[in-house]
């Protein structure tokens, strides 16, 4: 198996690709954890329950048209479709896109300014939504 070294990352949100912007992403995919041990039982039991998809994504900030801030600010509050992408080479086998539909933009920093000098940049926040995975 090989390892990965995410060096391109593809982000698109609402049909927007910001990955010239995209400095880190976290896609968390997992399902609520339903109880159903019995008086009979001697260790707990468990069955996967609703599925939880999130994600945190890392940007620069630009106020450019077109560009995050203007992207991202017109959909505060609002339910979207965003892809995520190990890399922007052609989807495949060993290069997966995570397409997430339905999701909500929970939260975003318009002005995160760190030090003088240093790069704007801001994390956005998505919840939910239903995820799909293709590898073609």
């Amino acid at each position: 198996m090989a390892q990965i070294v995410y060096t391109d990352v593809k982000f698109t949100i609402n049909s927007v690709d910001l990955s010239d912007r995209t400095m880190g992403a976290v896609l968390n995919h997992d399902a609520d954890q339903i109880e159903v041990t019995a008086m009979s039982d001697t260790a707990h039991k468990y069955v996967g329950g609703l599925e939880n998809i999130s994600a945190t994504i890392e940007l620069q900030q630009d106020f450019a048209t077109g560009e995050s801030d203007p992207t991202i600010e017109a959909l505060i509050g609002t339910t979207t479709t965003y892809i995520l992408q190990p890399t922007s080479a052609a989807v495949a086998t060993e290069n997966p896109t995570f397409t997430v539909s339905d999701a909500l933009v929970a939260s975003y920093q318009p002005i995160n300014a760190g030090a003088p000098g240093e790069l704007g940049t801001f994390s956005l926040e998505l919840v939910g939504g239903t995820l799909v995975r293709a590898t073609s």
